[in-house]
């Protein structure tokens, strides 16, 4: 099964994922804009529309799309607009991007308890829209923490 997150830069969300016990494999990329094949530099401009976001298969036998959910809202501040700590823009953003009505239901559902459970003071900004056509990253940012032996 897939889901795809932003939720900052790519490099953080996508080690924390790829560390998740069930998930198979990770890919950072572009999605939500509107170049077709868009490269890091164009993204970087933040006037193409797409978010930095991490694609990840999983195996719904050993991890659910709710606990996938859990990972994103405990890793990033959902209620800061177009960015996570220095790095500011749209491609920042936070956004979960479904693939089909179960994800949008249990996304929203999560998005509304999180909400209600007062752990932020602020309301929380994250974006939920079914998922467009995500565009992998160059090769040097895959698995970029891993490569240089950061985390």
């Amino acid at each position: 099964m897939k889901a795809t997150f932003g939720a900052g830069c790519f490099w953080h969300v996508e080690d924390l994922f790829r560390k998740t016990k069930g998930v198979k494999s990770t890919q950072v990329g572009y999605i939500g804009g509107k170049l077709t094949n868009p490269t890091y530099d164009e993204v970087c401009t933040d006037i193409t529309g797409h978010a930095e976001a991490v694609q990840v298969e999983y195996d719904s036998n050993e991890i659910s799309y709710d606990e996938l959910l859990e990972v994103f809202w405990s890793n990033h501040d959902p209620t800061l607009l177009n960015r996570q700590g220095y790095d500011i823009g749209t491609q920042y953003r936070s956004a979960i991007f479904f693939h089909d009505e179960e994800q949008k239901k249990i996304a929203q559902k999560s998005k509304e308890e999180l909400e209600k459970s007062g752990k932020f003071q602020k309301h929380i900004v994250t974006e939920i829209i079914s998922a467009p056509e995500f565009y992998k990253a160059e090769e040097y940012h895959q698995k970029y923490f891993q490569k240089h032996g950061l985390f």
